[in-house]
């Protein structure tokens, strides 16, 4: 099953939702939204948004959470990360 990633940024959440429409349309089955930091509620939204509006025939099938730990030796951080898993349904 062919997958795609996409790292959630600085961009707007509808560039996120519509690269993810691409990626099904050129056959992806599976796409997941992979953020970190304030990025996560963009995920999210990019996420409801390509299930709930573009592709209705989509599911969210897993929700990955976890944390990291950033920043240079001393001044370590620990940042909250999140991967939401999107899938396609089989038509037969």
């Amino acid at each position: 099953m062919s997958e795609s990633i996409i790292y959630i940024g600085n961009k707007r959440v509808m560039s996120y939702v519509l690269m993810a429409v691409m990626y099904f349309q050129r056959g992806d089955q599976r796409v997941v939204f992979k953020a970190r930091g304030r990025a996560i509620s963009k995920a999210v939204d990019a996420a409801t948004i390509l299930t709930s509006r573009f592709l209705p025939d989509a599911d969210v099938t897993e929700v990955k959470i976890g944390s990291e730990k950033m920043g240079e030796e001393g001044n370590e951080r620990f940042v909250s990360t999140i991967e939401i898993t999107v899938e396609k349904h089989q038509t037969v």
